[in-house]
C-alpha cells in the first residue's frame, strides 16, 4: 500500500472516481491500472485542531493497515473526513471508524 501525496493525483481521483458516504467519512475511489492500493487520507480545517486531524489521520490509516488483505489490488482511494469525526472527537475510537469504514467499503464492493 503505497501513499498518494501530490496534489494531482488527489484531483484525478476527486474529478473522475466515484464516491460514497459514511457517517464520518467519505471516499472516492477510482481503478488503477497498479497491482497495488494507493491511499489518500484527508481532514480540511473545518474539522478541528491539528491535534484532531491528526488522530483522524491515523485513525483511517490504522484501519487500512489491519485490513490491507480485505482489499481489492489496483484501486486509489482517498478518504475524507467528516466535520461530525472532528466533533466527535474525544469519544470517537478506532471501533466506530472500522464500522464506518466497512460499511462504505461493502457498497462500494472494493472489498473481497
Amino acid at each position: 500500500m503505497e501513499k498518494i501525496k501530490k496534489n494531482r493525483d488527489f484531483q484525478l481521483i476527486y474529478n473522475k472516481g466515484k464516491k460514497e458516504f459514511g457517517y464520518y467519512t467519505l471516499i472516492f475511489f477510482e481503478e488503477n491500472k497498479d497491482d497495488e492500493i494507493h491511499l489518500g487520507a484527508v481532514t480540511s480545517k473545518k474539522t478541528g485542531n491539528a491535534v484532531c486531524r491528526n488522530r483522524i489521520r491515523r485513525l483511517i490509516r490504522e484501519y487500512f493497515r489491519l485490513n490491507n488483505l480485505k482489499f481489492e489490488k489496483g484501486f486509489d482511494i482517498v478518504c475524507v473526513a467528516k466535520k461530525k469525526a472532528g466533533e466527535n472527537i474525544k469519544t470517537l475510537k478506532y471501533k466506530d471508524i472500522e464500522k464506518d469504514l466497512n460499511k462504505i467499503f461493502k457498497r462500494a464492493s472494493i472489498v473481497k
